[in-house]
């Protein structure tokens, strides 16, 4: 087994370093539209003491007509450096459903620069479940320096997909639903084609999660080797739209993998793009 201390803390380690300058606390929730659930609405009523709320639609590119894309080095700097958050800090992410948009939010710290980024074990649901305390409304934090830089090696654009696609020089690994990757569902956002990229893999992101955690390192492996998935290989991970193609680059990982980027446009982009080559039925494993 992996040690996973520099991925998670503990609500124990959290409640510790509650206060200290040298750790900012983001709430990073997001929840699909089919759940009707207002993430910053719920943020506002409560949250852990002293976090912050990193809203993922408002913190991107909100020219590409695409969801939570990233943003430019410098917009991420000015948002994320008014809410009070250096790179030089240790950075805590959570979620409010325990473990589904908080690995998105620390990817996105992490491609634009932050040294220490964590994932809050079990989430906002395992903070309640400990009783530990919690405060409502709005954040007023002191604003700080976030000195971004992109690490392109982490972040895969259409351009870069079509081209791994057309040569197989990568595996792309699609977390979406077997029965949407397959087309055997519709896609939830409109004028979106059904089905996958050419020799592309499935791993649902859900495989990966059991109530609000990342599984173990045998689980993920598992899941991983049933798809046919190499982790030593060259990996780009994709899923809707950028969201639970972290969970699975948090798996990878978590596992040992190095050579893992994710693709930002996802399906939104692919699926929207009718040049892009798409297929239906299951993967050629």
């Amino acid at each position: 087994m992996t040690d996973r201390s520099a991925t998670f803390v503990s609500t124990d380690w959290l409640a510790a370093h509650l206060g200290d300058p040298a750790v900012a606390v983001v709430d990073g929730s997001w929840y699909l539209p089919t759940e009707n659930r207002d993430a910053e609405a719920e943020y506002r009523k409560a949250h852990i003491p002293g976090a912050v709320f990193f809203h993922l639609d408002k913190v991107a590119d909100t020219s590409s007509g695409l969801p939570h894309m990233l943003p430019s080095p410098e917009a991420f700097a000015r948002a994320v450096g008014a809410l009070g958050i250096s790179d030089k800090q240790t950075i805590v992410v959570y979620d409010g459903a325990g473990l589904f948009s908080a690995p998105r939010v620390r990817w996105t710290f992490r491609t634009m620069g932050a040294r220490d980024v964590r994932i809050l074990e079990g989430g906002f649901p395992q903070w309640i479940a400990d009783g530990r305390p919690v405060e409502s409304g709005e954040a007023n934090p002191e604003p700080k320096v976030f000195e971004a830089k992109l690490d392109s090696a982490a972040v895969r654009s259409i351009v870069e997909v079509r081209d791994i696609v057309a040569t197989g020089s990568a595996t792309v690994v699609d977390a979406r639903s077997g029965e949407r990757f397959r087309g055997e569902a519709p896609e939830p956002r409109p004028g979106l084609r059904s089905g996958h990229m050419p020799g592309s893999s499935n791993v649902p992101s859900g495989a990966l999660v059991a109530a609000g955690r990342l599984r173990s390192d045998v689980e993920i492996e598992a899941a991983f080797s049933a798809a046919g998935v190499d982790p030593d290989k060259p990996i780009v991970t994709s899923c809707g739209s950028g969201v639970t193609a972290a969970i699975l680059a948090l798996g990878l990982e978590t596992i040992g993998a190095r050579d893992v980027a994710l693709y930002d446009g996802s399906w939104a982009e692919w699926g929207g793009a009718q040049d892009a080559p798409v297929v239906t039925g299951p993967a050629d494993k």
